[in-house]
């Protein structure tokens, strides 16, 4: 049940009336507004026509070839299982829809005004009156409401934990929707129910929602599935009376007639595809890649584009994880001897062609990450836990190693070595073994992206130099998502992204409840009190400075937990492309606006 406050009741009937169905008189609302920003107020005004960031004149037509790795099995992107096609968010919209040069701000997609109740313990949408589904039906209230209780009781387990603190939507008529929520210091929750995508109940009610299928789904967003080739190819194709089209915030954008995703079985034949002309655009990862096989014909005489994008993303954290449910990993200093052998300098040099910066924070790049001591609000957020957390968090700041690049780390292995014999483990014929049953230190390195064995081999080396026996297996990539989901690994290369805005989503990245829920982010298994009130104090904080501290103080936690392994980053979106696109002059400060901002020529 909602707590907002009680209007006075016009008679005994009505009061009846409210207990029989259970709903409370709305809360006092604000004034509607066309968007909703974290703190202060969104950069667009009501009257605003386009976003900065798109050519509001960019051309329609032509088509858009990208590729995927891997498989898929299902048109399905909602539910735990099934491997899901890339490119399916475009058929769908959401209530509300983020900018792309800010921190966190949205604005009205299928909803035209959003009112977040004076207590914040409610938010209404009143959707637009042309917002229609792609066979001409209206989206209506309760629409939005099948889909809030469809994707909380039978879509992925995330959505439980990212909803938590919605006790429930009602409709109020046709175009209006109220979410009654239970934790009003959740500043974010507004906005996360305004992510929500909204899917006909109708059309659910004569397909079932919670199996796979490769039946085209009905949408409502700019695209729609035009073919499918399971397991090859997905092709979508622009909607010519897309009820949205017009509207400010989607100006500019969605420019292409088709898009389409082929896939291929691993990063080697998706270049080799592009270089063939057979894929458009390729966002590389690979340094060694980017330094040194970017030299064909078509980059020379300029039928390749070859560009570095620069953006103020905040680069999050990606690691070699360890998954702490495994008893081999649950000792601290275990898992700090092992991050002592790993080594960036040499990597970076040798591999990687000095092109990156070893990550020191889950918000790299960024204000949010933790730095020299804690102090202030951080301080304060910290200093109730002190005797759960390590004396040296209070002492010195978090380091991660650092190496000359030579690959003789000897000092490096005598530490881990001393680490190791303290948590019980001894080498006894070049074997690192527990010191009073003689079992011996193995563990399996789950990797998806043969790219990463260049990296984990070297690690596996060094490993051994202590007597650890770690093997390395690569997998497809269903085969994978399933281990993962079902945390089926003991350590494997992951990573979390951030934004400027983190909230409710920490919750399934590190929460104890995440930590046990099956598809959950939180592929470490963190079961922490400390973590999860630091969560807390992210989604509740009322000023950016709450959030940095409290950002900060997690951040640092985290880090001292030695949960990972940290890899390294890149602020810069490293992109090849054929010569057949146009892309506005002025690049989103907090994305690529791949493909959505660009046209064909």
């Amino acid at each position: 049940m909602p707590k907002g406050r009680l209007g006075r009741l016009a008679g005994l009937t009505l009061l009846l009336l409210l207990l029989v169905v259970g709903t409370a008189a709305p809360p006092a609302q604000a004034a509607p507004q066309h968007g909703l920003a974290l703190y202060g107020q969104p950069k667009y005004p009501a009257n605003f026509q386009h976003f900065d960031y798109v050519n509001p004149d960019a051309p329609k037509g032509g088509e858009v070839r990208m590729t995927a790795l891997g498989n898929f099995d299902s048109l399905n992107a909602y539910l735990l299982k099934g491997q899901a096609a890339d490119g399916l968010g475009l058929t769908t919209d959401s209530l509300m829809t983020a900018s792309a040069d800010e921190p966190f701000s949205q604005y009205g997609l299928l909803a035209e005004s959003v009112e977040v109740a004076s207590d914040r313990r409610a938010v209404t949408f009143t959707l637009r009156p042309q917002a229609t589904f792609h066979d001409g039906s209206a989206v209506t209230a309760e629409d939005v409401v099948f889909t809030f209780e469809t994707l909380k009781t039978k879509g992925h387990p995330s959505f439980r934990v990212y909803y938590k603190d919605v006790a429930g939507v009602v409709a109020l008529n046709k175009r209006v929707v109220r979410f009654d929520l239970t934790n009003p210091q959740n500043r974010e929750l507004p906005m996360i129910v305004g992510q929500m995508p909204v899917l006909s109940k109708t059309y659910y009610q004569q397909n079932k929602f919670d199996q796979t299928t490769l039946t085209p789904p009905l949408g409502n967003g700019p695209y729609r599935v035009l073919s499918v080739d399971p397991g090859r190819s997905m092709v979508y194709e622009r909607v010519p009376d897309y009820w949205g089209a017009k509207l400010a915030v989607n100006r500019g954008r969605y420019n292409f007639d088709r898009v389409r995703f082929d896939y291929y079985r691993d990063s080697t034949a998706d270049f080799q595809a592009f270089k063939a002309g057979q894929s458009d655009f390729r966002q590389e990862n690979m340094a060694k890649q980017w330094a040194t096989a970017y030299n064909f014909p078509a980059v020379q005489d300029g039928r390749v584009i070859k560009a570095e994008i620069a953006h103020q993303l905040p680069q999050g954290m990606q690691a070699f994880a360890f998954n702490i449910r495994r008893p081999l990993f649950q000792d601290v200093r275990v898992r700090q001897a092992l991050g002592l052998m790993f080594d960036f300098e040499w990597a970076n040099q040798q591999l990687f062609y000095g092109a990156y910066t070893r990550s020191t924070s889950y918000f790299s790049n960024s204000t949010l990450a933790a730095s020299d001591l804690p102090q202030g609000k951080e301080l304060a957020l910290l200093t109730p836990w002190r005797d759960q957390l390590p004396p040296a968090l209070f002492s010195q700041a978090f380091q991660v190693p650092r190496y000359d690049g030579s690959g003789f780390n000897r000092d490096a292995t005598r530490q881990a070595l001393e680490l190791l014999s303290q948590a019980g483990w001894v080498v006894r014929d070049g074997q690192l073994q527990q010191a009073d049953t003689g079992q011996p230190f193995r563990f399996e390195i789950l990797l998806s992206n043969p790219a990463f064995e260049r990296v984990s081999e070297p690690f596996a080396n060094n490993l051994r130099k202590i007597g650890v026996q770690a093997t390395i297996r690569t997998v497809d990539s269903a085969q994978y998502q399933n281990r993962m989901q079902h945390f089926d690994f003991d350590m494997t290369v992951e990573g979390w992204g951030q934004s400027l805005s983190p909230g409710n989503e920490q919750r399934n990245y590190w929460s104890s409840a995440a930590a046990d829920q099956p598809g959950s982010r939180n592929s470490v298994g963190i079961k922490s009190p400390v973590v999860d009130a630091l969560v807390d104090e992210i989604i509740k904080a009322n000023s950016l400075d709450d959030l940095t501290a409290a950002a900060r103080a997690l951040d640092r936690v985290l880090l001292w937990g030695y949960y990972v392994i940290p890899n390294w980053h890149l602020p810069a979106f490293r992109v090849a492309y054929w010569n057949k696109f146009d892309r506005p002059a002025i690049s989103p400060t907090y994305g690529l606006g791949f493909p959505d901002t660009w046209w064909a020529k």
